[in-house]
């Protein structure tokens, strides 16, 4: 499918994920937090959660545990003690399967109720324009509400989802993002690691799982940790949101070669 003028035709594209590594040099990887880095469709995320609660308990859902930058697996553990439901082996499986379906029927509220938020699609366009860059996600949501949440806004045309970690996953964040690395290595033949791997994220989680996982961190201000908070963590770059590009752009060429890291 070409692409639009003066852009490069996405090798993400939905109907190519059966491309082989040796169709590009890939030798850069970004990985993307997705809720308030990308979008903001917090109102469509708890109308979900209430449905599948509903679902699998039988009882309407009080309060809704906190994301936090935890992923989904944590905060149905949460909600459900929060909500005085004792925990059973089967209550994990159960609930992620219900938060699907359910986050499936609203899916068509996701542009109306949510937004994606400044600069999103103009930046995952521009990055995807470095030599030998693949986008892909790390996030606590699970793989078909990513989905869904992306190809909302059009953000999917430039994310390899195949390589991406999430939130059904019940992994530390960090060990997710080794995980993400393992799936690009297998797919792209090319090993990933804190000299070639970029996180971008919103929250001091995200910063510490780059931190212990191994990959560079540009931290965006545009969820609830501060920039103070972001930089004290120790994200490598913190910008206020993802407006300027190019700014973007370069912040991913300073933290990232194919040899290893650039000296900042």
């Amino acid at each position: 499918m070409p692409g639009e003028a003066g852009e490069r035709t996405s090798p993400y594209a939905e109907h190519e994920s059966s491309r082989t590594p040796t169709e590009a040099a890939i030798n850069r990887l970004v990985l993307w937090n997705i809720d308030l880095t990308l979008v903001d469709v917090a109102i469509v995320t708890r109308d979900a959660y209430a449905d599948a609660f509903r679902m699998v308990t039988g009882r309407p859902l009080v309060k809704l545990a906190p994301a936090h930058g935890r992923p989904d697996s944590e905060i149905i553990f949460e909600t459900l003690a929060v909500n005085g439901i004792a925990v059973q082996d089967d209550h994990l499986p159960r609930f992620l399967d219900a938060l699907a379906v359910c986050f499936a029927r609203h899916r068509d509220r996701l542009a109306k109720d949510g937004r994606a938020l400044p600069g999103a699609k103009d930046a995952l366009k521009a990055v995807s324009r470095l030599d030998g860059v693949v986008q892909s996600v790390l996030t606590g949501t699970i793989k078909s509400n990513a989905v869904h949440k992306l190809k909302a806004f059009g953000l999917h045309k430039w994310i390899d989802v195949e390589v991406g970690g999430y939130g059904e996953e019940v992994y530390p964040k960090a060990t997710l993002l080794q995980v993400a690395q393992g799936r690009a290595k297998a797919r792209y033949g090319t090993a990933f690691t804190a000299g070639n791997t970029v996180l971008i994220g919103d929250s001091t989680r995200d910063v510490q799982a780059a931190k212990i996982g191994g990959a560079a961190m540009i931290a965006v201000a545009s969820g609830r940790s501060t920039a103070a908070e972001l930089q004290e963590a120790g994200a490598d770059i913190v910008l206020p949101d993802l407006s300027n590009s190019s700014e973007v752009v370069a912040a991913v060429a300073r933290l990232t070669t194919p040899a290893g890291r650039t000296t900042p």
